[in-house]
Protein backbone atom coordinates (compact mmCIF):
# COMPACT_ATOMS: atom_id res chain seq x y z
CA UNK A 1 0.00 0.00 0.00
CA UNK A 2 1.50 3.32 -1.01
CA UNK A 3 1.44 6.45 1.09
CA UNK A 4 -0.93 8.12 -1.32
CA UNK A 5 -3.45 5.35 -0.83
CA UNK A 6 -4.01 6.39 2.77
CA UNK A 7 -4.73 9.99 1.89
CA UNK A 8 -1.65 11.19 3.83
CA UNK A 9 1.19 12.72 1.81
CA UNK A 10 4.69 11.37 2.18
CA UNK A 11 3.77 8.86 4.87
CA UNK A 12 5.99 5.77 4.97
CA UNK A 13 4.62 2.26 4.69
CA UNK A 14 4.93 -0.53 7.24
CA UNK A 15 8.44 -1.46 8.29
CA UNK A 16 9.49 -4.68 9.80
CA UNK A 17 12.28 -3.21 11.91
CA UNK A 18 14.30 -6.00 13.45
CA UNK A 19 11.68 -8.62 12.60
CA UNK A 20 8.45 -9.80 14.16
CA UNK A 21 9.55 -11.83 17.17
CA UNK A 22 7.05 -10.97 19.92
CA UNK A 23 4.44 -13.68 20.58
CA UNK A 24 0.79 -12.96 21.26
CA UNK A 25 1.34 -14.09 24.87
CA UNK A 26 4.02 -11.44 25.42
CA UNK A 27 1.82 -8.83 23.72
CA UNK A 28 -0.99 -9.72 26.14
CA UNK A 29 1.48 -9.39 29.02
CA UNK A 30 2.43 -5.90 27.85
CA UNK A 31 -1.23 -4.84 27.71
CA UNK A 32 -1.98 -6.23 31.19
CA UNK A 33 1.20 -4.80 32.70
CA UNK A 34 0.65 -1.35 31.20
CA UNK A 35 -2.95 -1.20 32.45
CA UNK A 36 -2.60 -2.48 36.02
CA UNK A 37 -0.77 0.18 37.99
CA UNK A 38 -1.71 1.82 41.29
CA UNK A 39 -5.04 3.31 40.17
CA UNK A 40 -7.20 0.33 41.07
CA UNK A 41 -5.53 0.11 44.50
CA UNK A 42 -6.19 3.74 45.40
CA UNK A 43 -9.37 5.10 43.77
CA UNK A 44 -12.17 3.21 45.55
CA UNK A 45 -11.99 5.40 48.67
CA UNK A 46 -13.10 8.47 46.73
CA UNK A 47 -15.81 6.58 44.85
CA UNK A 48 -17.62 5.16 47.89
CA UNK A 49 -17.94 8.63 49.44
CA UNK A 50 -20.73 9.43 46.96
CA UNK A 51 -21.61 5.92 45.72
CA UNK A 52 -22.05 3.77 48.88
CA UNK A 53 -23.36 0.76 46.96
CA UNK A 54 -21.53 -2.46 46.19
CA UNK A 55 -23.49 -3.11 43.01
CA UNK A 56 -23.04 0.44 41.69
CA UNK A 57 -19.28 0.35 42.33
CA UNK A 58 -18.90 -2.92 40.43
CA UNK A 59 -21.04 -1.50 37.62
CA UNK A 60 -18.77 1.54 37.52
CA UNK A 61 -15.71 -0.61 36.88
CA UNK A 62 -17.58 -2.87 34.48
CA UNK A 63 -18.72 0.09 32.39
CA UNK A 64 -15.16 1.41 32.37
CA UNK A 65 -13.96 -1.92 31.03
CA UNK A 66 -16.67 -1.99 28.36
CA UNK A 67 -15.67 1.48 27.16
CA UNK A 68 -12.04 0.34 27.01
CA UNK A 69 -13.14 -2.65 24.93
CA UNK A 70 -14.89 -0.27 22.54
CA UNK A 71 -11.54 1.45 22.07
CA UNK A 72 -9.83 -1.91 21.59
CA UNK A 73 -12.11 -2.82 18.67
CA UNK A 74 -11.36 0.45 16.85
CA UNK A 75 -7.61 0.37 17.48
CA UNK A 76 -7.60 -3.27 16.39
CA UNK A 77 -9.02 -2.33 12.99
CA UNK A 78 -6.44 0.42 12.50
CA UNK A 79 -3.59 -1.78 13.72
CA UNK A 80 -4.49 -4.51 11.24
CA UNK A 81 -4.78 -1.95 8.43
CA UNK A 82 -1.53 -0.15 9.23
CA UNK A 83 0.80 -2.66 10.97
CA UNK A 84 3.58 -0.37 12.08
CA UNK A 85 4.81 0.38 15.62
CA UNK A 86 4.14 3.69 17.41
CA UNK A 87 0.38 3.76 18.06
CA UNK A 88 -1.29 7.12 17.50
CA UNK A 89 1.75 8.51 15.67
CA UNK A 90 1.15 5.94 12.94
CA UNK A 91 -2.66 5.98 12.94
CA UNK A 92 -3.22 9.74 12.99
CA UNK A 93 -0.50 10.32 10.41
CA UNK A 94 -2.14 7.90 8.01
CA UNK A 95 -5.76 8.83 8.63
CA UNK A 96 -5.35 12.63 8.69
CA UNK A 97 -1.91 14.14 8.05
CA UNK A 98 1.70 13.38 9.04
CA UNK A 99 1.72 16.59 11.06
CA UNK A 100 -1.11 15.32 13.26
CA UNK A 101 0.75 12.06 13.73
CA UNK A 102 3.91 13.93 14.69
CA UNK A 103 2.01 15.91 17.35
CA UNK A 104 0.81 12.65 18.94
CA UNK A 105 4.28 11.16 18.65
CA UNK A 106 5.87 14.28 20.13
CA UNK A 107 3.68 14.07 23.24
CA UNK A 108 4.25 10.31 23.65
CA UNK A 109 7.97 10.28 22.91
CA UNK A 110 8.88 13.20 25.18
CA UNK A 111 6.76 12.92 28.32
CA UNK A 112 3.73 10.76 27.45
CA UNK A 113 5.47 7.63 28.70
CA UNK A 114 8.34 9.09 30.72
CA UNK A 115 5.98 10.81 33.19
CA UNK A 116 3.92 7.65 33.92
CA UNK A 117 7.19 5.72 34.26
CA UNK A 118 8.38 8.25 36.85
CA UNK A 119 5.05 8.15 38.69
CA UNK A 120 5.02 4.33 38.79
CA UNK A 121 8.65 4.30 39.93
CA UNK A 122 7.94 6.77 42.73
CA UNK A 123 4.97 4.64 43.80
CA UNK A 124 7.34 1.67 43.80
CA UNK A 125 9.63 3.62 46.09
CA UNK A 126 6.85 4.59 48.49
CA UNK A 127 5.39 1.08 48.70
CA UNK A 128 8.92 -0.32 48.88
CA UNK A 129 9.31 1.38 52.27
CA UNK A 130 6.89 -1.16 53.70
CA UNK A 131 9.32 -3.90 52.64
CA UNK A 132 12.61 -2.04 53.24
CA UNK A 133 11.77 0.63 55.87
CA UNK A 134 15.16 2.36 55.83
CA UNK A 135 15.38 2.71 52.04
CA UNK A 136 15.00 6.04 50.29
CA UNK A 137 11.90 6.10 48.04
CA UNK A 138 13.78 8.17 45.44
CA UNK A 139 16.71 5.74 45.44
CA UNK A 140 14.33 2.80 44.99
CA UNK A 141 12.54 4.64 42.19
CA UNK A 142 15.73 5.48 40.31
CA UNK A 143 17.04 1.96 40.86
CA UNK A 144 13.99 0.18 39.43
CA UNK A 145 13.85 2.42 36.34
CA UNK A 146 17.53 1.88 35.57
CA UNK A 147 17.30 -1.86 36.22
CA UNK A 148 14.33 -2.28 33.90
CA UNK A 149 16.01 -0.10 31.26
CA UNK A 150 19.12 -2.27 31.33
CA UNK A 151 16.93 -5.31 30.68
CA UNK A 152 15.33 -3.52 27.74
CA UNK A 153 18.75 -2.64 26.32
CA UNK A 154 19.75 -6.32 26.23
CA UNK A 155 17.35 -6.91 23.36
CA UNK A 156 13.93 -8.25 22.44
CA UNK A 157 14.51 -11.82 23.60
CA UNK A 158 15.50 -10.94 27.15
CA UNK A 159 12.96 -8.13 27.49
CA UNK A 160 10.18 -10.45 26.25
CA UNK A 161 11.06 -13.11 28.81
CA UNK A 162 11.36 -10.53 31.59
CA UNK A 163 8.02 -8.93 30.69
CA UNK A 164 6.21 -12.25 30.55
CA UNK A 165 7.58 -13.51 33.88
CA UNK A 166 7.00 -10.19 35.67
CA UNK A 167 3.42 -9.92 34.42
CA UNK A 168 2.55 -13.52 35.27
CA UNK A 169 3.92 -12.94 38.77
CA UNK A 170 1.82 -9.77 39.07
CA UNK A 171 -1.38 -11.57 38.06
CA UNK A 172 -0.65 -14.52 40.36
CA UNK A 173 -0.09 -12.20 43.32
CA UNK A 174 -3.36 -10.39 42.65
CA UNK A 175 -5.22 -13.68 42.31
CA UNK A 176 -3.68 -14.89 45.59
CA UNK A 177 -4.84 -11.67 47.28
CA UNK A 178 -8.34 -12.19 45.88
CA UNK A 179 -8.50 -15.79 47.09
CA UNK A 180 -7.32 -14.82 50.56
CA UNK A 181 -9.80 -11.95 50.70
CA UNK A 182 -12.81 -14.12 49.93
CA UNK A 183 -11.54 -17.16 51.86
CA UNK A 184 -10.27 -15.71 55.13
CA UNK A 185 -11.53 -12.11 55.13
CA UNK A 186 -14.42 -11.22 57.41
CA UNK A 187 -17.46 -10.44 55.30
CA UNK A 188 -18.83 -6.92 55.67
CA UNK A 189 -22.53 -6.00 55.45
CA UNK A 190 -22.35 -4.96 51.79
CA UNK A 191 -24.59 -6.30 49.04
CA UNK A 192 -23.56 -6.76 45.42
CA UNK A 193 -27.14 -7.42 44.31
CA UNK A 194 -28.96 -4.55 42.56
CA UNK A 195 -31.45 -2.48 44.51
CA UNK A 196 -33.89 0.31 43.72
CA UNK A 197 -31.39 3.00 44.77
CA UNK A 198 -28.69 1.78 42.38
CA UNK A 199 -30.35 3.36 39.35
CA UNK A 200 -30.13 6.74 41.09
CA UNK A 201 -26.44 6.20 41.78
CA UNK A 202 -25.66 5.12 38.21
CA UNK A 203 -27.27 8.18 36.59
CA UNK A 204 -25.78 10.61 39.14
CA UNK A 205 -23.05 13.18 38.53
CA UNK A 206 -20.62 11.50 41.00
CA UNK A 207 -20.92 8.27 38.99
CA UNK A 208 -20.03 10.07 35.76
CA UNK A 209 -17.09 11.87 37.39
CA UNK A 210 -15.87 8.64 38.97
CA UNK A 211 -15.99 7.02 35.53
CA UNK A 212 -13.38 9.54 34.37
CA UNK A 213 -10.92 8.26 36.96
CA UNK A 214 -11.88 4.64 36.29
CA UNK A 215 -11.02 5.18 32.62
CA UNK A 216 -7.59 6.45 33.66
CA UNK A 217 -7.10 3.15 35.51
CA UNK A 218 -8.00 1.31 32.29
CA UNK A 219 -5.58 3.35 30.17
CA UNK A 220 -2.97 1.17 28.52
CA UNK A 221 -5.39 -1.12 26.68
CA UNK A 222 -3.83 0.10 23.42
CA UNK A 223 -0.27 -0.82 24.46
CA UNK A 224 0.14 -3.53 21.82
CA UNK A 225 -0.31 -0.99 19.00
CA UNK A 226 3.00 0.64 19.96
CA UNK A 227 4.94 -2.55 19.14
CA UNK A 228 2.98 -3.79 16.11
CA UNK A 229 6.14 -4.09 14.02
CA UNK A 230 7.62 -6.56 16.52
CA UNK A 231 4.55 -8.79 16.91
CA UNK A 232 4.18 -11.99 14.90
CA UNK A 233 1.22 -11.88 12.49
CA UNK A 234 0.18 -8.44 13.79
CA UNK A 235 -3.02 -8.28 11.70
CA UNK A 236 -4.39 -11.12 13.82
CA UNK A 237 -2.39 -11.03 17.05
CA UNK A 238 -2.49 -7.32 17.95
CA UNK A 239 -6.31 -7.10 18.11
CA UNK A 240 -6.33 -10.44 19.92
CA UNK A 241 -3.72 -9.30 22.47
CA UNK A 242 -5.60 -6.08 23.26
CA UNK A 243 -8.90 -7.94 23.61
CA UNK A 244 -7.55 -10.71 25.86
CA UNK A 245 -5.48 -8.30 27.95
CA UNK A 246 -8.37 -5.89 28.50
CA UNK A 247 -10.75 -8.70 29.44
CA UNK A 248 -8.22 -10.03 31.99
CA UNK A 249 -7.85 -6.59 33.54
CA UNK A 250 -11.61 -6.02 33.57
CA UNK A 251 -12.11 -9.22 35.59
CA UNK A 252 -9.22 -8.35 37.95
CA UNK A 253 -10.48 -4.81 38.54
CA UNK A 254 -14.05 -5.87 39.32
CA UNK A 255 -12.82 -8.68 41.59
CA UNK A 256 -10.37 -6.40 43.44
CA UNK A 257 -13.02 -3.81 44.20
CA UNK A 258 -15.35 -6.57 45.33
CA UNK A 259 -12.68 -7.84 47.74
CA UNK A 260 -12.00 -4.35 49.09
CA UNK A 261 -15.70 -3.88 49.82
CA UNK A 262 -16.13 -7.44 51.10
CA UNK A 263 -13.29 -7.23 53.63
CA UNK A 264 -13.26 -3.62 54.90
CA UNK A 265 -16.12 -1.41 56.19
CA UNK A 266 -17.19 1.27 53.73
CA UNK A 267 -16.81 4.01 56.34
CA UNK A 268 -13.16 2.99 56.82
CA UNK A 269 -12.53 3.12 53.06
CA UNK A 270 -14.35 6.39 52.33
CA UNK A 271 -11.97 9.21 51.50
CA UNK A 272 -8.87 7.05 51.91
CA UNK A 273 -6.13 6.70 49.29
CA UNK A 274 -4.56 3.41 50.40
CA UNK A 275 -7.67 1.23 50.24
CA UNK A 276 -5.61 -1.85 49.36
CA UNK A 277 -3.57 -1.50 52.55
CA UNK A 278 -6.75 -1.04 54.62
CA UNK A 279 -8.28 -4.14 53.06
CA UNK A 280 -5.02 -6.03 53.59
CA UNK A 281 -4.98 -5.14 57.28
CA UNK A 282 -8.47 -6.63 57.69
CA UNK A 283 -7.43 -9.78 55.79
CA UNK A 284 -3.92 -10.42 57.14
CA UNK A 285 -3.85 -8.43 60.38
CA UNK A 286 -1.02 -6.09 61.36
CA UNK A 287 1.26 -7.36 58.59
CA UNK A 288 -1.38 -6.69 55.96
CA UNK A 289 0.11 -3.37 54.91
CA UNK A 290 3.53 -4.92 54.33
CA UNK A 291 2.05 -7.80 52.32
CA UNK A 292 0.01 -5.45 50.13
CA UNK A 293 3.01 -3.14 49.71
CA UNK A 294 5.14 -6.01 48.47
CA UNK A 295 2.39 -7.13 46.08
CA UNK A 296 2.05 -3.67 44.56
CA UNK A 297 5.84 -3.30 44.28
CA UNK A 298 6.18 -6.51 42.30
CA UNK A 299 3.28 -5.44 40.12
CA UNK A 300 4.79 -2.03 39.39
CA UNK A 301 7.98 -3.63 38.06
CA UNK A 302 6.06 -5.13 35.15
CA UNK A 303 4.23 -1.82 34.56
CA UNK A 304 7.49 0.12 34.36
CA UNK A 305 8.96 -2.55 32.10
CA UNK A 306 6.00 -2.32 29.70
CA UNK A 307 6.22 1.47 29.46
CA UNK A 308 10.01 1.37 29.04
CA UNK A 309 9.42 -1.04 26.17
CA UNK A 310 6.60 0.63 24.24
CA UNK A 311 7.47 4.30 24.78
CA UNK A 312 10.84 4.25 22.95
CA UNK A 313 9.18 2.58 19.93
CA UNK A 314 7.42 5.87 19.22
CA UNK A 315 10.71 7.76 19.08
CA UNK A 316 12.24 4.91 17.07
CA UNK A 317 9.53 5.12 14.40
CA UNK A 318 9.74 8.90 14.30
CA UNK A 319 13.48 8.50 13.76
CA UNK A 320 12.78 6.30 10.74
CA UNK A 321 10.73 9.11 9.20
CA UNK A 322 12.59 12.27 10.24
CA UNK A 323 16.27 12.60 9.25
CA UNK A 324 17.00 14.88 12.22
CA UNK A 325 15.83 12.10 14.59
CA UNK A 326 17.50 9.27 12.68
CA UNK A 327 19.79 8.33 15.59
CA UNK A 328 16.77 7.11 17.59
CA UNK A 329 15.92 4.58 14.87
CA UNK A 330 19.17 2.69 15.41
CA UNK A 331 18.81 -0.76 16.95
CA UNK A 332 21.27 -2.86 18.90
CA UNK A 333 22.26 -6.34 17.79
CA UNK A 334 19.48 -7.64 20.03
CA UNK A 335 16.86 -5.52 18.27
CA UNK A 336 16.47 -2.85 20.97
CA UNK A 337 16.22 0.85 19.97
CA UNK A 338 19.06 1.70 22.33
CA UNK A 339 19.20 5.48 21.86
CA UNK A 340 15.42 5.81 22.15
CA UNK A 341 15.45 3.78 25.38
CA UNK A 342 18.27 5.92 26.79
CA UNK A 343 16.36 9.06 25.84
CA UNK A 344 13.24 7.96 27.72
CA UNK A 345 15.38 6.82 30.65
CA UNK A 346 17.00 10.27 30.82
CA UNK A 347 13.66 12.10 30.74
CA UNK A 348 12.13 9.80 33.37
CA UNK A 349 15.17 10.23 35.63
CA UNK A 350 15.01 14.03 35.32
CA UNK A 351 11.33 13.99 36.18
CA UNK A 352 12.08 11.87 39.25
CA UNK A 353 14.90 14.13 40.46
CA UNK A 354 12.88 17.31 39.94
CA UNK A 355 9.66 15.73 41.32
CA UNK A 356 7.78 17.26 38.37
CA UNK A 357 6.22 14.08 36.98
CA UNK A 358 2.83 14.61 38.66
CA UNK A 359 2.52 18.10 37.19
CA UNK A 360 3.52 16.83 33.74
CA UNK A 361 0.95 14.04 33.94
CA UNK A 362 -1.77 16.54 34.81
CA UNK A 363 -0.78 18.76 31.88
CA UNK A 364 -0.73 16.01 29.23
CA UNK A 365 -3.97 14.22 30.16
CA UNK A 366 -6.04 16.32 27.78
CA UNK A 367 -3.56 15.74 24.94
CA UNK A 368 -3.64 11.97 25.41
CA UNK A 369 -7.45 11.92 25.41
CA UNK A 370 -7.50 14.22 22.37
CA UNK A 371 -5.28 11.85 20.39
CA UNK A 372 -7.27 8.77 21.42
CA UNK A 373 -10.52 10.51 20.46
CA UNK A 374 -9.35 11.31 16.95
CA UNK A 375 -7.76 7.89 16.52
CA UNK A 376 -11.09 6.16 17.09
CA UNK A 377 -12.83 8.81 14.97
CA UNK A 378 -10.41 7.82 12.20
CA UNK A 379 -12.07 4.40 11.98
CA UNK A 380 -15.35 6.08 11.03
CA UNK A 381 -13.60 8.56 8.73
CA UNK A 382 -11.76 5.85 6.80
CA UNK A 383 -14.85 3.64 6.55
CA UNK A 384 -16.55 6.56 4.76
CA UNK A 385 -13.69 8.04 2.73
CA UNK A 386 -11.65 4.90 1.99
CA UNK A 387 -13.94 1.87 2.02
CA UNK A 388 -11.58 0.19 -0.49
CA UNK A 389 -8.67 -0.11 1.95
CA UNK A 390 -7.91 -3.70 3.08
CA UNK A 391 -9.25 -4.41 6.57
CA UNK A 392 -7.91 -7.75 7.87
CA UNK A 393 -9.80 -7.06 11.10
CA UNK A 394 -13.00 -5.04 11.31
CA UNK A 395 -14.12 -3.34 14.51
CA UNK A 396 -16.74 -5.42 16.27
CA UNK A 397 -20.04 -3.64 16.82
CA UNK A 398 -19.28 -0.82 14.36
CA UNK A 399 -20.51 1.94 14.44
CA UNK A 400 -21.94 1.58 17.96
CA UNK A 401 -18.68 0.69 19.72
CA UNK A 402 -16.65 3.61 18.28
CA UNK A 403 -19.49 6.00 19.11
CA UNK A 404 -19.63 4.78 22.73
CA UNK A 405 -15.90 5.38 23.09
CA UNK A 406 -16.16 8.82 21.48
CA UNK A 407 -19.03 9.87 23.74
CA UNK A 408 -17.23 8.85 26.94
CA UNK A 409 -13.89 10.29 25.83
CA UNK A 410 -15.63 13.49 24.73
CA UNK A 411 -17.22 13.75 28.18
CA UNK A 412 -13.80 13.27 29.81
CA UNK A 413 -12.31 16.07 27.70
CA UNK A 414 -15.25 18.32 28.56
CA UNK A 415 -14.75 17.51 32.25
CA UNK A 416 -11.05 18.45 32.04
CA UNK A 417 -11.81 21.66 30.14
CA UNK A 418 -14.43 22.76 32.67
CA UNK A 419 -12.66 21.61 35.83
CA UNK A 420 -9.03 22.25 34.83
CA UNK A 421 -9.07 24.90 32.06
CA UNK A 422 -5.50 26.11 32.64
CA UNK A 423 -4.03 22.59 32.56
CA UNK A 424 -6.04 21.75 29.47
CA UNK A 425 -4.81 24.92 27.78
CA UNK A 426 -1.21 24.05 28.65
CA UNK A 427 -1.82 20.58 27.24
CA UNK A 428 -2.94 22.15 23.97
CA UNK A 429 0.18 24.33 24.00
CA UNK A 430 2.34 21.20 24.25
CA UNK A 431 0.58 19.84 21.18
CA UNK A 432 0.99 23.15 19.35
CA UNK A 433 4.71 23.15 20.14
CA UNK A 434 4.91 19.70 18.53
CA UNK A 435 3.22 21.08 15.42
CA UNK A 436 5.73 23.94 15.22
CA UNK A 437 8.64 21.53 15.59
CA UNK A 438 7.19 19.35 12.84
CA UNK A 439 6.96 22.37 10.54
CA UNK A 440 10.61 23.26 11.21
CA UNK A 441 11.81 19.68 10.71
CA UNK A 442 9.74 19.34 7.54
CA UNK A 443 11.10 22.57 6.11
CA UNK A 444 14.68 21.48 6.75
CA UNK A 445 14.02 18.10 5.17
CA UNK A 446 12.62 19.79 2.06
CA UNK A 447 15.58 22.19 1.86
CA UNK A 448 18.24 19.46 1.88
CA UNK A 449 17.31 17.98 -1.53
CA UNK A 450 17.02 21.49 -2.99
CA UNK A 451 20.51 22.44 -1.78
CA UNK A 452 21.93 19.16 -3.08
CA UNK A 453 20.30 19.73 -6.48
CA UNK A 454 21.76 23.24 -6.65
CA UNK A 455 25.27 21.95 -6.02
CA UNK A 456 24.94 19.42 -8.82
Amino acid sequence: MSASETGSPAWPGARSGSGSTVSVLVAVAIVVADMVGVGVFTSLGFQVKDIPSGFSILMLWTIGGIVALCGVFSYGELGAMFPRSSGEYNFLGRAYHPGFGFVAGWVSATVGFAAPVALAAMAFGEYGKSVVPDASPLALAIGVVWLVSLVQLTGLKHSSNFQLIATILKVLLIVAFLVCGFAIGTAQPVSFAPSASDFTHIVSAPFAISLVFVMYSFSGWNAATYIIGEVRSPERNVPRAMLIGTLIVLVLYVALNAVFLHTAPIDKLAGQLDVARISGSYIFGEFGGRIVGAMICFGLISSISAMMWIGPRVMMTMGEDMPVLRVFARRSDGGAPAYAILFQLTVASLLLFTRSFEAVLEFIQFSLLFCSFFTVLAVIKLRITRPDLPRPYRAWGYPVTPLIFLLVTGFMMYHLLSEQPLRSFLSLLIMFSGLLIYAVFRKRADQVPAVAAGRE
